[in-house]
C-alpha cells in the first residue's frame, strides 16, 4: 500500500468509494462479496467494473424496454452487433457504439476508438462485406 492511499476505514468512513463511482448500496455489496472492507485497489476495481463504460447498469434497464424479437431480426441483443433481414437473402448490421467520454475528452482519438468498436463488433458477426 502506498502511503497516500486511504485505509479500508478510511474509504468507508470518508465515503472515498462515492468518488470513484460507488454508491452507498455497491459499496455495502462489495463488503458483503468480500466478507471485509474493501483495500483501495479492490474498491478502485470493482468501481471499474461496476461502472455504466464496463456493465451499462444505468442504461440495461432503459435497453430492456426495447423490442429485440421480430421474424425481420436474424441476430438480437447478446452479440456484438444486431442484424436485420432486409429482404433479397442480406442483412444490414447495426452497431452504436456506446464509448463516447473518450470522445469528449480527446474528440479525434476519441473518435477513432468509437470507430474501432464498431467496426470490431460489426466484422465480429461473420460479414463477407461492409459497405459504408
Amino acid at each position: 500500500m502506498q502511503a497516500n492511499e486511504p485505509t479500508a476505514i478510511q474509504i468507508e468512513a470518508n465515503k472515498v468509494y462515492l468518488e470513484m463511482g460507488l454508491t452507498d448500496s455497491e459499496y455495502g455489496l462489495i463488503v458483503s462479496i468480500l466478507g471485509r472492507k474493501p483495500n483501495y485497489t479492490e474498491t478502485g476495481l470493482f468501481s471499474v467494473m461496476w461502472s455504466e463504460h464496463c456493465s451499462y447498469k444505468n442504461s440495461k434497464p432503459v435497453l430492456k424496454k426495447f423490442p429485440t424479437e421480430g421474424k425481420q431480426v436474424l441476430q438480437g441483443p447478446g452479440e456484438g452487433a444486431g442484424i436485420v433481414d432486409i429482404g433479397d437473402g442480406l442483412g444490414v448490421a447495426f452497431k452504436v457504439e456506446s464509448h463516447n467520454h473518450p470522445s469528449y475528452v480527446e474528440p479525434y482519438q476519441g473518435a477513432a476508438t468509437g470507430v474501432g468498436g464498431i467496426i470490431r463488433d460489426v466484422f465480429s458477426m461473420g460479414l463477407a462485406r461492409l459497405l459504408c
